[in-house]
């Protein structure tokens, strides 16, 4: 499952390894957005548990079957 997980404030490429191995992107807008593929809803609670740990406010998570979903068939 791919998700797509943004939270407030500027997180640095450091942190990657500490959310299962998520790319991590800092936005213009003084967010981080956290995405990438996770094996299971299990590593999932584990990234969640990452940012209530390290006090992170929680802005947004979006979820598809695979990156840029755009439904089209080609």
């Amino acid at each position: 499952m791919y998700y797509a997980i943004r939270v407030q404030g500027h997180l640095g490429p450091s942190w990657q390894d500490r959310f299962g191995g998520l790319c991590i992107e800092q936005q213009e807008t003084g967010t981080t957005l956290l995405s990438g593929t996770l094996p299971d809803q299990a590593a999932l609670h584990g990234v969640l548990l990452q940012i209530i740990r390290l006090g992170l406010t929680l802005l947004s998570l979006e979820t598809s079957e695979a990156p840029n979903e755009t439904g089209d068939d080609l």
